[in-house]
Order: structure tokens, then C-alpha cells, then sequence
């Protein structure tokens, strides 16, 4: 039976959708200029072009929808009732069925136009016969638009469901919600389920993939499952419900002995006796979960019973825990070999089994005579085991090594490798040089500098007692005093008219620089005599402002190659070897001629050599319709 992918399956347009793709392809595919001056048979073959093509068009579409939906008839029993539990069998038959009936009509009705197309007498009559297979093939298509749309939600949901494959080497996990399925199949595969600590948190089937003994193993997470009848369980418990009847797999039915699921003991245990007819041939095993909560040995008298009573009907309890690992891997290994061993089992007992063994042959080798043949053991393998042994038996003490050594200290355990350097014993805890900039820092140090460090302070010490620093030595003269006075008189002065000025001219306007305005003499010598300095009448500011000469630099003399001066003045090019002004009138009404050309192909010049595109593909490609043609 075949896998399908269903993820391949083409997109279902809704059915206005579907008439506009085929109508478009139609206009663009097909001619579309006919007159009725032409033959009428080539008027006719015109039109039956038109309704074959849009028939063939209508006929490929639909052949590959039905063709990329799987045939429930034909795919594995687990898809098949998987798909009925999710789509509803009847519904998703009678859509495919649908759009098969429309398939064949518009066939029909193509071909019965095509037979009235043949005796169409004119133009007028062959375009009405057209117009009316067309509207009846897109009328078909657009009362499909429910089916179509019904085939667009199945294709979106089966694009999501993952790949199972029905037989290939599978876990299955189930039990009641909450019991920590999603979290066992996060630990033994490399899926990334949601887990949390609420019931049914996994709606649907989940496929996580591992590695044991070289060979690919799938693990399916079904949802939780609750203890009612059949008939009453809904589409997301049925789910779990078709895996566990058509998947050959080993069964891990999960018990939390915590009952943190909102579920006893004995209401679990109740579940999986219920659904055991779906465990029938199947190798099964009882995962005790949550022991990290409740260890096994805490639990009644009472449940120990229950689960004393399955594991002597040969249904094996395991306890595990998510959290801390604990049992994860011992009941991963005990599923996977009893399933090979199964499926070991059933192919040894398969038909193809003997065309097998009759190739193989399995030699046995026979006692010849009675002498003993001992393994041979090199002397000095010999000698090495007996010192061994002899050291055993002595007690010797063996060679301390570093790991004693930190075992026996702990957190005081300092790792010291300079005690294994192959350098003297007395230079082994020697500082190692420091380098900085290419060069060694201890070259560079005093090696008195701890003694001349210790006289300074002594000598620095002995000053401090003698009064050496009690004397100010800052005192200054009268005429310093003075011009600091002066100073800060002048400073306090420049701030408070800077502060006045701010205040008068308070604005938002654009202000002219003060570096702009010119200062007057007299301005300037009434300030200088408000912060008490007398101007000189020779002092700088009486002089006027010197302006420096640009220095003119001289002309290059031009000499010839040798060595005479040459005239700065050259005739043109235009002018060079022209008699008179008559002789110039004329060669430049030659130039303009000369250029006429490069100006109508519009060329840059004489060097321009590009071949422009003579037929431009946006204003030549396409079918004309009615209307000018001068813009092509």
C-alpha cells in the first residue's frame, strides 16, 4: 500500500477563482481577432477552438485534484479511519464525487457545442453557440464552490498531520491526559511538544524520531483518553483510539501513580483494561509515572495489589520519572526489544523465510581426537598477571596522585603544576616575568627602591616635626593684592552688564553678532575708565588696522623644445589654415551638415556607436485590441 505525502496536494481554488484561471488562460492561449469576411470554416474553427480549450483547461485542473486526494480504498486502514474520524468519510466521497460528475459534463457539454459549431452558418451564430458553452461550463464550476471549498480544509489540514509511517518500527504512547506522554516523548526523541500542567494539551497526533541499535524508531503521542463507551469518546480521543487499532507497535500505556492527573489509581487501571482488546498481539508495557512525586514503595496495600495482579498476567510495571530521569532509558530499551523481537518472530514464520534459509548454511565444528589444546599465552603476559596478583595480595600502597590529593582537601584544594616542571626544585616557585611592550618589567626595577622608599618617608617624617611646613609660604605683596581686587571688580562689573543685557534684549528675534558692530574711541576709553584703567593715547587701539598684500604670482614663460619663448596666444582649431571670414562662414555650415545625422539618430558625438533597440519588447509583444495603434 502506498504512503501518500500529503503534502504535495495541489490547492483548491474556491469556484470564482476557478472560472477566472480558466478564462484568463483561455483569452491569453487562445486568438482572439476574428472577422466575418473570413471563411466560415475558419471562423468555426475559431469558436471550437475556444470551447475545446476551455474544456481541456476544466478537465486538467479537476483530474489533478482528484487524482492528488488519496483514495480512501486504497491507502493503509489507519489513514483510511483516520481521515473518517477527522473529515467524515461520506462527506469527504460525496466532494470528490462532485467535482468527478462536473468533470464529466462539462466533457459533455463541450462536445455537443463542438457538434453545433460544426454547422454554424455565420459569425454572429458561432459566437452566441461559444458564449453559451462557456457560461454553462463556469455556471457548473461555480455551483461547486461549497465542495471545492470543503477540499481546501481538507488539504490544509492533512498538510499539517505528520508523516506516519503504518510500518515501520513504533512506540505509541496512551494513557489518561495529564499523565506525561508529551513530557516522555520530549525525552527519549528530538520532538518539541507542549507540555502543560493542564489535561488535553495534545489535540492531535504527534511523531518524534530516535536512534536504537543503528535503526530509525518512531514515537507516536496520542491524546489522553477517558473511560466511556466508544460511542460516546469525541475526535480527539478517536484519534488515539485508530492508532492504537491499525499501528503494529509496542503499547506503553503511562500510569501516574501521583493521580496529579485528576485520576485514581484504580479509575487508570480500569482505562487500560477497557481498551485492552486494542493491545491484542501488540507487545505492552505499564510505565508507573511520576515516582519523583510518590515512590513506588509509598503507595496502599491496596494498589500494590492491583499492580501486583498485572504483572502476573505478563504486563511488566516499569516505574519512571520525567523529571528525573529516572527508568527513562530501561523502559525505552525493554520496548524496543520486545518489538524486535516480535517482528524477528513474524518474519520467521512468513513464507519468504525459507527462500532465505536454504541459501544459508551454518558450519559446526567437530571434536577431530582427544588431545587438549590450551590457549597460547606469551610468557610475559604470564609473569605481568602473577605480579599483579602478588601486589594484590601484598597490599602494597600504589602511587598518590592528584585526584587523592583533592578528594582528601576539598573546596581547599589548590592545583599547583609548577610542582611538575622539569626545572630545579629551588627556582620552581619563582615569579613568572611579566611582559609589557616587548620588554620585562623587573628589568626595570630598583632593586634598593624598598630601602630608598623607607629613607624618604623617614626624612618626610622628621620635616613634619620639626615645623617645616607650618610657615606660608604663600603671602603675597600689596601691589598682587591690589590687582587681584582690581580684577574681581572687573569680573563682577562684565557679569552684571552681561545680566542687564539679557534683560533689555529678551527676544526671539535673530540678533546681529556683537563682533559685527564697530566699537568707538571714546566707548572704548569711557569702559576702560569705569574698571579703573587709564588708556595711553599711543596704545594699539589708536592704530588702524594694516591690511596684508596678496602676493602676485608671475606668469610661467612658455619655452619650445628648444629653449626659445613661444607667444601665450594660439590660433583655434576652428581657424587654423582658413583664408578669410567667407572661407569660416562656410566650413561651419559643413560642420552642421556633418552633425545633422548624429542629431536626428540622437548620438552624443562622433564616438557615440550605440544600436538602440529597434523593437521594443513592452510596446511590440502582446495581441492588439480594438482602439489606436499609434503608440506601439
Amino acid at each position: 500500500m502506498p504512503v501518500y505525502n500529503f503534502k504535495k496536494i495541489t490547492v483548491v481554488p474556491s469556484g470564482k477563482d476557478f472560472v477566472d484561471v480558466v478564462l484568463s488562460k483561455t483569452q491569453r492561449k487562445t486568438p482572439t481577432v476574428v472577422h466575418r469576411h473570413y471563411k466560415i470554416t475558419r471562423i468555426r474553427q475559431f469558436y471550437m477552438r475556444k470551447v475545446k480549450f476551455t474544456q481541456q483547461n476544466y478537465h486538467d485542473k479537476l483530474t489533478q485534484i482528484l487524482n492528488d486526494f488519496p483514495k480512501l480504498d486504497d491507502i493503509h486502514p489507519f489513514y483510511a479511519d483516520l481521515m473518517n474520524v477527522l473529515y467524515d468519510k461520506d462527506h469527504y466521497k460525496l466532494a470528490l464525487g462532485q467535482l468527478n460528475t462536473a468533470r464529466h459534463l462539462i466533457d459533455n457539454i463541450s462536445r455537443d457545442y463542438v457538434r453545433l459549431l460544426k454547422y454554424g452558418d455565420s459569425l454572429y451564430r458561432c459566437k452566441q453557440l461559444k458564449r453559451a458553452a462557456m457560461g454553462r461550463m463556469c455556471t457548473l464550476m461555480k455551483r461547486q464552490g461549497q465542495s471545492l471549498e470543503y477540499l481546501e480544509q481538507v488539504r490544509q489540514h492533512l498538510s499539517r498531520l505528520p508523516s506516519i509511517d503504518p510500518n515501520t518500527r513504533t512506540i505509541i504512547l496512551c494513557g489518561f491526559p495529564n499523565v506525561g506522554k508529551s513530557s516522555f516523548l520530549n525525552k527519549v526523541t528530538r520532538a518539541d511538544v507542549e507540555v502543560e500542567p493542564y489535561a488535553f494539551t495534545t489535540k492531535s497526533l504527534f511523531v518524534g524520531h530516535m536512534d536504537y541499535r543503528y535503526l530509525r524508531w518512531q514515537v507516536v503521542d496520542t491524546p489522553g483518553i477517558l473511560d466511556h463507551p466508544l460511542e460516546d469518546r469525541n475526535t480527539i480521543e478517536m484519534q488515539a483510539i485508530t492508532a492504537l487499532a491499525h499501528l503494529k507497535a509496542s503499547i506503553l500505556y503511562i500510569l501516574d501513580v501521583s493521580e496529579q492527573c485528576g485520576h485514581s489509581i484504580p479509575e487508570q487501571i480500569k482505562l487500560f483494561k477497557s481498551i485492552r482488546p486494542l493491545f491484542a498481539n501488540k507487545p505492552l508495557l505499564m510505565a508507573a509515572n511520576k515516582t519523583d512525586i510518590l515512590a513506588m514503595e509509598d503507595l496502599s496495600d491496596e494498589y500494590k495489589g492491583m499492580l501486583k495482579e498485572l504483572e502476573d498476567e505478563g504486563v511488566p510495571v516499569i516505574p519512571i520519572s520525567t523529571v528525573t530521569d529516572q527508568g527513562i532509558v530501561k523502559l525505552k530499551t525493554e520496548a524496543c526489544d520486545r518489538l524486535l523481537a516480535q517482528r524477528v518472530d513474524a518474519k520467521m514464520k512468513g513464507p519468504k523465510v525459507h527462500s532465505i534459509l536454504n541459501r544459508l548454511h551454518i558450519a559446526q565444528p567437530a571434536q577431530r581426537d582427544d588431545k587438549v589444546r590450551p590457549p597460547c599465552i606469551p610468557d610475559a603476559v604470564r609473569a605481568r598477571k602473577a605480579a599483579m596478583e602478588e601486589d594484590e595480595d601484598d597490599n602494597k600502597p600504589r602511587r598518590r596522585l592528584l585526584r587523592h590529593q583533592e578528594e582528601e582537601e576539598g573546596d581547599d584544594y589548590i592545583l599547583k603544576l609548577h610542582e611538575e616542571w622539569d626545572i630545579p626544585e629551588d627556582q620552581r616557585t619563582d615569579i613568572i616575568p611579566e611582559v609589557w611592550m616587548g620588554h620585562n618589567i623587573a628589568d626595570f626595577v630598583d632593586p634598593d627602591i624598598d630601602a630608598k622608599l623607607q629613607a624618604l618617608e623617614e626624612e618626610e617624617q622628621m620635616r613634619e616635626e620639626a615645623g617645616f611646613y607650618d610657615d606660608d609660604m604663600s603671602s603675597e605683596d600689596e601691589e598682587m593684592e591690589e590687582i587681584r581686587s582690581l580684577a574681581r571688580q572687573i569680573r563682577e562689573k562684565r557679569s552684571l552688564i552681561v545680566k542687564a543685557s539679557k534683560l533689555k534684549n529678551a527676544t526671539t528675534r535673530p540678533k546681529v553678532p556683537k563682533h559685527k558692530f564697530a566699537v568707538e574711541k571714546a566707548d572704548f576709553e569711557d569702559t576702560m575708565k569705569s574698571y579703573g584703567i587709564q588708556p595711553t593715547p599711543d596704545g594699539h587701539y589708536t592704530q588702524a588696522r594694516g591690511r596684508s598684500r596678496t602676493p602676485v604670482s608671475r606668469k610661467r614663460k612658455r619655452i619650445d623644445s628648444t629653449g626659445r619663448e613661444v607667444s601665450s596666444t594660439r590660433t583655434p582649431r576652428d581657424e587654423s589654415g582658413v583664408r578669410d571670414s567667407k572661407q569660416r562662414k562656410f566650413l561651419r555650415s559643413m560642420s552642421k551638415m556633418s552633425q545633422r545625422k548624429r542629431n536626428t539618430q540622437a548620438r552624443k558625438g562622433e564616438g557615440d556607436r550605440h544600436i538602440p533597440d529597434l523593437k521594443p519588447k513592452h510596446l511590440l509583444s502582446g495581441k492588439r485590441k480594438l482602439g489606436k495603434t499609434d503608440r506601439r
